[in-house]
């Protein structure tokens, strides 16, 4: 089974490009918008945003979903920001702070207006460094990261411990995915109570098919006469592009730039 970001990562426009110098990039742009103000990481992202749609062609749909994902994250850390709460004779030390509030038994809750500004800095944030991280995940598949970083002498156990996690998602998915269609066949969640059991059933068959398919795997690999590294092929020839590069140099330097200017 292979996830639509998987093909992706295979068969976008900026696939040529050497992994080197895509993740060297996305790391450049991501320091910048870990310290850039907010002006310059709505920029960032908006730069990111016309590399992976309008360069890599990544379909708007696709990009736009997991933006959404990486909103929705944010999203449910928005209650903890806004709302606040002090005990009501510690009111009239906060009361510059205070967009609307309600007194609850001996407390004062009320909406923060410093907690709007941080939710908002946070937000701009977000979306700045996650679209850093999508450009990656969306033009360079794994199996080239691992060799960049072998490259730059990461340990191979580490490299070898995220293949197989990798690799494992997708049998996970997969397994966890026909599980679900077979008890929704089966009218397996009508009720809560019965909801409760066939998850937990779920579960349960989930984690048994899954150590069938690694004590599988363990098996096919001692077979092929595994040495305890995994070398993985790439046919794929990487082509520098000056003009990428010029591109992506000259927009990091205006970036820096625009942050002293803002």
């Amino acid at each position: 089974m292979h996830l639509w970001l998987d093909r992706l990562s295979h068969n976008n426009r900026l696939r040529y490009l050497p992994p080197e110098h895509k993740l060297g990039f996305a790391l450049v742009v991501l320091a910048i918008a870990l310290v850039a103000r907010p002006p310059v990481q709505i920029a960032i992202s908006l730069w990111m945003s016309v590399w992976i749609v309008g360069y890599a062609r990544i379909p708007v749909k696709v990009y736009g979903q997991m933006l959404a994902l990486a909103i929705w994250f944010w999203a449910t850390s928005i209650p903890a920001l806004i709302i606040s709460g002090v005990a009501v004779s510690a009111r009239a030390s906060i009361q510059g702070d205070i967009i609307s509030g309600s007194t609850i038994g001996s407390y004062y809750f009320y909406l923060s207006h410093q907690g709007f500004v941080q939710a908002a800095l946070i937000f701009t944030r977000t979306i700045a460094t996650v679209s850093c991280l999508y450009f990656v995940l969306f033009t360079t598949p794994l199996t080239e990261l691992l060799q960049v970083l072998r490259r730059l002498g990461c340990p191979v156990v580490l490299t070898e411990l995220l293949l197989l996690m990798y690799r494992f998602i997708f049998i996970l998915l997969s397994t966890a995915s026909e599980i679900w269609i077979a008890q929704q066949s089966r009218n397996g969640y009508p009720t809560r109570r019965r909801w409760i059991y066939s998850l937990s059933l779920l579960t349960k068959q989930l984690f048994q098919k899954t150590m069938e398919h690694y004590r599988q795997f363990i098996l096919s690999t001692a077979a092929r006469g595994f040495n305890g590294e995994f070398r993985v092929w790439s046919s794929q020839c990487c082509v520098p592009s000056p003009r990428y590069a010029i591109e992506a140099s000259i927009g990091c330097l205006i970036l820096i730039i625009g942050n002293f200017l803002f």
